[in-house]
């Protein structure tokens, strides 16, 4: 997964400069799959959630965790990866799950049932 944060002034990017014409167009979005074939598009609401999930540090380390890992990852690796708390990682990983960024199986653990994070796109790429 490439992520890449565009460095702008506040000036760049407040509402007040756009005008009523450009703040009605919907913004649109591509998800790559592995062998670079657009896999949806979507509108402005999906949008927003893959964004608010991203806009996360804790996240986005969750992801390239996820990522990295050959068969996914359960919540105490990534836990103990991260030094941070299961109950955060599970929060975070509902967030992430939410945005259809990753997905999550279950299979049987030492201590009862494994949930697996998988992630779902090799890339993201959101072009504006």
């Amino acid at each position: 997964m490439e992520l890449s944060e565009p460095s702008l002034s506040n000036s760049e990017i407040a509402d007040s400069d756009l005008n009523d014409e450009e703040n009605t167009n919907v913004l649109e979005f591509d998800l790559y799959d592995d062998n670079h074939r657009s896999f949806i598009k979507e509108s402005d609401d999906r949008f927003e959630k893959v964004v608010k999930a991203l806009s996360s540090a804790t996240r986005r380390r969750i992801l390239h965790r996820i990522q990295n890992s050959n068969d996914g990852m359960d919540v105490s690796n990534i836990a103990s990866s991260l030094q941070m708390t299961e109950a955060n990682i599970s929060a975070q990983i509902k967030k992430l799950q939410e945005a259809n960024l990753i997905f999550c199986e279950y299979c049987s653990g030492n201590h009862g049932v494994r949930k697996i994070s998988k992630v779902k796109f090799r890339r993201i790429i959101i072009n504006l």
